[in-house]
């Protein structure tokens, strides 16, 4: 009988540094569906920055850690191969919590099945996290208006990309903060954004003053690092900071200390932290609000594809040094 390789979490990042002494690799038999299950292989599994806080022991997160000896946790797309669920059929295409494992059993419960014309691909970069918490974050708590100007840190990355070109689409002066002049000819030259901001190697208040003339409204912050001060004390009153992702932050032993919060009150500026697992109560909404987008051709992507399982601590390494270009997935 064929093998299913599951990854188990067995170590806490502890030194916050994440490599394969976190790790275990278990083999088995494929399992079996029982009475309304569907058997899943896996296809394409996501990483995202969210998977250190998962492994860490932080039992005050808004999402319990994964335990040690459980299956790493992990969302992907996969195509059902037995089915004793009437609401699924053979061959169709699912997206939902999968974990780090080839194959899984499944009630169904909490797996939508791919559109016709949504690609395992597509569904990933857009339709799963990224394009979720972009859509949340920026209409929920970024209220944008048109002629504003919104700055969005990691902004090559899956949901900064996808925040920088809802917010252009909707008429806003966008620009973007990246790390390496390739990720800024991107999302300037493809995506359309209305300046780049390299955090590595430019004089990060001279350049911002030139792309923001009008100085800042919408922050949709994704990163954390040095720039993040110099785009709050550009902020405009009543501006709105959509505070995301720290990841410069995540494995940093003493992070950085945040603004100073005298300007918040001189600007009445409004900072909102959330995590998407407060939203999946509104997920058709969410993607009911980001499909004309997507139809109408306005939201480009792109993936950073690593191949086979294996590759996964391989994949995540690459996510928290930046050396990523676009959505991380593993194709199994």
């Amino acid at each position: 009988m064929s093998s299913n390789k599951e990854i188990l979490l067995v170590n806490r990042p502890n030194d916050r540094k994440i490599g394969s002494h976190l790790f275990e690799t278990r083999e088995q038999d494929i399992p079996s569906p029982g009475k309304g299950e569907i058997l899943i292989k896996q296809t394409y599994m996501s990483l995202d920055p969210a998977m250190l806080g998962w492994m860490s022991e932080d039992r005050e997160s808004y999402i319990p850690p994964v335990e040690l000896g459980e299956v790493m946790r992990s969302s992907g797309v996969g195509e059902v191969i037995e089915s004793n669920n009437p609401d699924f059929s053979v061959g169709d295409k699912v997206m939902g919590m999968t974990g780090w494992r080839e194959y899984l059993v499944s009630n169904g419960e909490g797996f939508n099945k791919l559109q016709p014309g949504i690609t395992e691909e597509m569904a990933l970069c857009v339709f799963a996290l990224p394009g979720l918490t972009a859509t949340t974050g920026l209409y929920n708590f970024g209220e944008p208006k048109e002629g504003e100007t919104l700055v969005v840190t990691g902004a090559a990355g899956s949901v900064g990309s996808i925040v920088g070109q809802l917010a252009k689409a909707d008429g806003l002066r966008v620009i973007g903060v990246v790390g390496s002049d390739e990720k800024a000819d991107w999302i300037v030259n493809e995506l359309g954004f209305d300046g780049a901001v390299n955090y590595k190697t430019d004089d990060l208040e001279a350049k911002l003053t030139e792309l923001t003339p009008d100085k800042i409204d919408v922050f949709f912050e994704n990163t954390g690092g040095p720039i993040q001060h110099h785009i709050f004390n550009r902020m405009n009153t009543h501006g709105r900071i959509v505070v995301c992702g720290m990841i410069a932050d995540y494995q940093s032993e003493n992070p950085a200390p945040g603004p100073n919060w005298i300007p918040l009150i001189k600007k009445r500026i409004n900072v909102r932290g959330f995590a998407m697992p407060d939203h999946w109560g509104e997920v058709p909404q969410l993607v009911a609000k980001l499909s004309p987008y997507v139809q109408q051709g306005k939201i480009q992507y792109r993936s950073h594809m690593v191949e086979g399982i294996e590759s996964a601590v391989e994949g995540l390494q690459m996510l928290f040094s930046g050396d990523n270009k676009g959505k991380m997935i593993v194709k199994l």
